[in-house]
Formats: C-alpha cells, sequence, structure tokens
C-alpha cells in the first residue's frame, strides 16, 4: 500500500505520479512524426521514469484509445490521491466524461497538469477547444516530450509546497 502524506486538509500519495495519455499516442514514432516526433511510447515511458526519478518520485505512465479506461485511472487516481499528467490527446476537444473525471482530481485537491506533444491552438480550429484546460491545475502545450518533464517537474514543486 502506498504510504500517504498528510498536509493540512489534503493528503497525496508519497513520492508517485500516474501519467495517463489518450488516443493514438501508442503510435507515437509513427503518426505523424513530423508533429508528434520520431520516438514512440517505450521512449516517452522511460524518460518520465527518468525525469520522475531526479525528484525523488515515482512514476506509471499509461497509454489507452478506450475512453472508458482512461476515466477509470482518473477515478483510480483520486482514490489512491495520485497526482495526474494527463495528455487526454483526442479526448482533449469533447470528452466532458474525461472531464467530469479530471474535475474529481483536482477537486481532491490533487495536481492535475494537462500536456500536449504539440501545440493545439497552432493546430486545426476544432482542436483549438480544451475541455480539460479550465479545470487542470496547469497546461503544458507544444513543447514536445519535454512537456511531460515540465510537468513531473511542476508537480514535484507543488507537492514540495504543501510539504
Amino acid at each position: 500500500m502506498a504510504q500517504t502524506i498528510q498536509t493540512g486538509t489534503q493528503n497525496f500519495a508519497a513520492n508517485k505520479i500516474v501519467v495517463v495519455n489518450g488516443p493514438n499516442l501508442g503510435r507515437l514514432g509513427v503518426r505523424e512524426p513530423e508533429v508528434y516526433g520520431k520516438q514512440d511510447l517505450n521512449a516517452l515511458r522511460q524518460l518520465c521514469v527518468g525525469w520522475a526519478r531526479e525528484y525523488g518520485l515515482e512514476v506509471d505512465v499509461r497509454q489507452s484509445d478506450d475512453e472508458a479506461e482512461v476515466i477509470g485511472w482518473m477515478h483510480q487516481a483520486v482514490d489512491r490521491r495520485t497526482p495526474v499528467v494527463l495528455n487526454p490527446a483526442a479526448f482533449t476537444h469533447y470528452s466532458y466524461g474525461l472531464r467530469d473525471a479530471a474535475v474529481q482530481v483536482t477537486d481532491a485537491g490533487l495536481p492535475l497538469i494537462e500536456v500536449h506533444i504539440s501545440n493545439p491552438a497552432g493546430r486545426e480550429a476544432f482542436r483549438r477547444y480544451s475541455v480539460i484546460s479550465p479545470i487542470a491545475t496547469g497546461t503544458i502545450t507544444g513543447m514536445g516530450f519535454y512537456g511531460y518533464k515540465l510537468a513531473i517537474e511542476s508537480i514535484a514543486v507543488l507537492l514540495k509546497a504543501r510539504h
């Protein structure tokens, strides 16, 4: 069982972060490499593990094309008191179910950082609106895989500030 740390009225799983990736991110390295880069999901997973380790954190990197599974992971994060890095991918623009699950994360006082490899604001018009951004703790876009490092670092800083 994960150790929990209590700070004021908020508590969270010590040293744990979950990185959740939505649809088509399992195709990294194959899908539009000019937009998403040439590295695959395994490379992203290894990078995230290394970056988290720099901050004394453990990370669980997940990806699913199934909206229900991604929503379930948000519920799990709330129940386990785990901060979230979320790349909702295409779910960004229309998944009110994911939005409702994600708001439970932030309502529980847990950090939720929305991350996008590309910059949705610089792409097709339908990609310019996120149902997640208004409820996320913060949003990082257009930085490639480095955006995940910034998200992990952001969570580390937020958790440290709560101690």
